[in-house]
């Protein structure tokens, strides 16, 4: 049986009900190759890890600016395009 706790952890611990595989490249897809080379699912789960509210975004494109790995180096990334098409198939998209 679980207790409150585990209740409580699990509400802050959100888990992807399914995944797939991006077909084609937009925004979202962008932001996810992103957080994805900086080794997490999704900005959901770096938010949780890193104990961040905010991720830096450029204002022009809304793209990720800037991430914190596991091991605090930090990876910086242009307001352009980064995710090229050949790319964009090994991008994972978690739905919740």
């Amino acid at each position: 049986k679980k207790s409150e706790v585990s209740g409580v952890m699990a509400k802050a611990d959100i888990n992807p009900k399914s995944i797939y595989h991006a077909k084609k490249w937009s925004d979202d897809v962008e932001n996810l190759y992103r957080f994805q080379q900086a080794g997490y699912r999704d900005e959901f789960e770096y938010k949780q890890v890193k104990q961040v509210d905010m991720v830096e975004c450029w204002p022009e494109t809304g793209f990720v600016k800037k991430l914190q790995r596991r091991d605090n180096t930090f990876y910086y990334y242009d307001k352009q395009r980064e995710c090229e098409d050949e790319e964009v198939h090994k991008v994972k998209v978690y739905v919740y």
